[in-house]
């Protein structure tokens, strides 16, 4: 399943099955087209930093910012190569978080001036690039990744530009581990027919009914054995009271 989360909103807005014997990248234009994007600001993993799937959400009125790894070659090859060299811009944005016995240090380089880029790959709708630098710190070790994003925003904004990917990993923190923990999703080894799929649609409707409901000021596993415990309660969750 493709999935559509809204960082802001804290909901899954829709989903897409992956046909069989294909992937993600033929799922998301089928996702993309049932949603109205316009104004809104689209991340995709590597798998979706594609041509066409850029060109889609600027058609449909957004933005993107995509997540490039090797599975794009010579693009991010490109990217990297410039990042690592002495014309790599200056840092411009720094952000800091502590949570978990870690501190992480997020600093962010940006920038616009891409015609050299365009002329070899031909993206179209391409504004900027991005290269972050996470800078993790425990008591006993020091580590440190650098991600490279494109992206059809500009890049004088890098507060923002930082702000939209690292809201990207919501989806991981606030969808993906709360259903596997919350609904032990892994552990689900139904497979017949479209039981898989009609089951994970049923999930993200219930997560979604259980994030908005606000009065209980507990976790989401405890929300739904409070489903299961009160009646009254699932009825307000539900938005029948």
């Amino acid at each position: 399943m493709v999935s559509a989360w809204a960082q802001h909103n804290n909901l899954v807005l829709g989903q897409v099955k992956v046909d069989d014997k294909s992937n993600e990248i033929t799922a998301i234009p089928k996702l993309l087209s049932r949603l109205d994007i316009a104004g809104a600001v689209i991340t995709i993993d590597a798998m979706g930093c594609q041509k066409k799937i850029a060109e889609q959400i600027k058609q449909q009125g957004g933005d993107y910012v995509f997540s490039l790894k090797g599975n794009q070659g010579d693009l991010h090859y490109d990217v990297k190569t410039f990042f690592t060299s002495s014309l790599s811009p200056a840092v411009t944005s720094v952000s800091y978080e502590g949570e978990h016995g870690r501190i992480e240090t997020r600093s962010i380089r940006a920038t616009a001036d891409i015609a050299w880029l365009q002329q070899r790959h031909d993206w179209k709708s391409l504004q900027s690039i991005i290269a972050v630098t996470a800078r993790r710190e425990t008591d006993n070790k020091v580590t440190e990744e650098i991600r490279y994003f494109i992206s059809s925003l500009d890049a004088n904004d890098p507060e923002r530009l930082e702000r939209v990917v690292r809201a990207h990993w919501a989806i991981e923190n606030n969808l993906h581990w709360v259903l596997d923990i919350a609904f032990d999703e892994d552990s689900n080894r139904t497979r017949k027919g479209h039981s898989a799929a009609n089951l994970a649609v049923i999930r993200h409707i219930a997560l979604n009914l259980i994030k908005a409901e606000k009065t209980s000021k507990v976790g989401i596993k405890t929300k739904r054995l409070k489903d299961g415990w009160d009646n009254e309660y699932l009825r307000r969750v539900i938005g029948i009271i």
